[in-house]
């Protein structure tokens, strides 16, 4: 058997993403590279059992001598030299996309992962929209005749795009009548149909590379580009790739995956969302110490927090590599200026710890957002694009001091439970709809944040957490009554016809993720099984 496409494609244009050329380079990646990802995603469930048994992480010992070598990833390409603020958003629809590149932003993460639900409409609408974009071609016009356009008046964001992560898989792409990996299709996609075009005007095929638990996975990702800069008769070191550290394994292995990656790495990023997550799914059976408090009262200056972003900096400086800060959930609302005002203030205190420890630059969700970071980088920066000069030799990161998570202030509460779970049920809802970036109360809320608030709730029911402002453990019938009263105020807010149609599903996915003995490794994979 060869590639096959189960069911019509779900968009008028896909002819022009879905052509016998790309569909052969998508086989071609997937033969190729598939088996080492079925055993890379083996290796991860070994470790993790490893670490259940034992509540321990470190730094590798057979790595050593690659964390004290003299070496340093290849030199930046022009167009990623300053990255000061970075635009995060779905590459679909296509106002989103160009609102986005048009957002002043020196970069826009153009989102297939976490921002994005995969339904094979979307993915075939983001390659489309990133190709229009390459060409200079994109445009919209809305239902009501406003028009989208490109900006000539300044430069456009330098597109970095994120495919999602090793771990999924995507259904409407069968080779020998098994799913391909969506990671492949996503980049495969992106790279055959824009590589060249964004080489031509100076730029490159840039992407962020999410979810990895280990250097041996970043391995992976460079093979995959050296294959595919030979296929296409690129030249090699063409592709460039930040990667995100968002989960606690791939802390301990930050030199390891730079210098797998050296040849086409371009920084790491604090994904603290997912990094948070990671921590929780990492050690939810390693007893109340990794009981983090309520999701909304952990800091970045968390004590535990501080040694990651620190290391980070430390680490991409001493490589020459760039370090790349966090989101800041919180967003503007234009008709409420207190609101408005509330989040600028927050976005920038958040930017000037990272600006002062020396990040390069950080992401924003809000296109309103953009000026805030700038000025925040500008004033520290000067003249300069980036911060690679400033090294922190002073920095020493333990790792007892990435896996103190008792260190982070706050308890835990039955009104934090209760916020889990809406947040859980009211994203997951949205995300069944094909919207895969929720505004939820006056934060943007994607995949991380649900996954923290489903992950918590499972793991104060492991460990019968007494709430702080009530008394009450955290058992199953509690988290059972209060998910019933959480999805009937949803009820109340959206509707019968959406409720029944989005939020009844979601509830139901929450109640067996949450409730059920077995932890899920990740919400998105059982909820793409409800996407149609």
């Amino acid at each position: 058997m060869a590639l096959t496409l189960p069911s019509p494609a779900p968009h008028e244009r896909a002819d022009e993403i879905l052509t016998p050329e790309a569909l052969a380079f998508i086989e071609a990646l997937h033969r190729r590279f598939n088996p080492t990802r079925t055993e890379r995603l083996a290796a991860r469930r070994v470790r993790r059992e490893e670490v259940a048994k034992t509540g321990r992480l470190d730094f590798l010992p057979e790595t050593a001598d690659i964390r004290a070598g003299d070496w340093k990833v290849a030199e930046a390409p022009a167009a990623l030299r300053d990255r000061r603020v970075e635009m995060t958003g779905p590459a679909t629809p296509t106002k989103m996309a160009i609102n986005a590149l048009n957002s002043g932003a020196k970069v826009w993460l153009a989102d297939m992962e976490d921002a994005s639900t995969p339904t094979w409409h979307n993915v075939i609408d983001s390659v489309l929209n990133l190709k229009g974009a390459a060409l200079g071609e994109l445009s919209y016009t809305s239902p009501e005749g406003k028009e989208y356009r490109l900006r000539t008046d300044a430069p456009l964001a330098t597109v970095v795009a994120r495919p999602r992560g090793w771990h999924m898989e995507e259904r409407n792409v069968l080779i020998d009548g098994e799913p391909a990996a969506a990671g492949l299709v996503d980049f495969g996609l992106v790279f055959f149909h824009t590589a060249k075009v964004r080489l031509a005007n100076g730029e490159g095929p840039y992407f962020y590379l999410p979810k990895m638990e280990s250097h041996l996975e970043a391995r992976l990702w460079n093979d995959v580009f050296v294959f595919a800069q030979d296929y296409l008769g690129i030249e090699q070191g063409s592709v460039r790739a930040t990667v995100l550290i968002e989960t606690i394994p791939a802390a301990f292995e930050m030199d390891e995956i730079l210098f797998e990656l050296r040849d086409h790495a371009s920084g790491l990023n604090a994904g603290r969302w997912d990094y948070l997550f990671s921590i929780i799914k990492y050690f939810r059976d390693a007893g109340k110490q990794f009981v983090l408090p309520d999701r909304a009262t952990v800091a970045m200056t968390a004590p535990f927090m501080r040694a990651y972003t620190e290391l980070l900096v430390k680490t991409c400086h001493a490589r020459g590599a760039f370090a790349m800060g966090g989101m800041a959930a919180v967003i503007p609302n234009r008709r409420e200026p207190d609101v408005t005002a509330a989040a600028f203030a927050k976005v920038k205190a958040d930017k000037t710890r990272e600006a002062n420890d020396g990040f390069d630059g950080s992401w924003v969700a809000h296109p309103d957002l953009v000026p805030v970071c700038q000025e925040v980088f500008d004033a520290v920066l000067g003249t300069n694009p980036n911060q690679l000069g400033k090294q922190r030799p002073e920095v020493t990161v333990t790792a007892e001091d990435l896996l103190d998570v008792a260190s982070a202030d706050g308890t835990v509460t039955e009104a934090g439970l209760h916020l889990n779970l809406y947040v859980a049920v009211a994203y997951t809802a949205v995300w069944l709809s094909g919207n895969g970036a929720v505004a939820i109360h006056n934060l943007m809320e994607d995949a991380a944040t649900a996954e923290i608030s489903r992950s918590q709730v499972w793991q104060q029911i492991r460990n019968q957490v007494v709430l702080e402002d009530t008394g009450n453990t955290v058992t199953r019938e509690l988290v059972t009554a209060a998910l019933a009263l959480e999805t009937e105020k949803l009820r109340g807010e959206v509707g019968d016809e959406m409720f029944a149609r989005y939020y009844k599903p979601a509830s139901e996915l929450i109640a067996e993720i949450t409730l059920s003995e077995d932890y899920t490794d990740f919400l998105t994979t059982p909820a793409y099984e409800l996407v149609g």
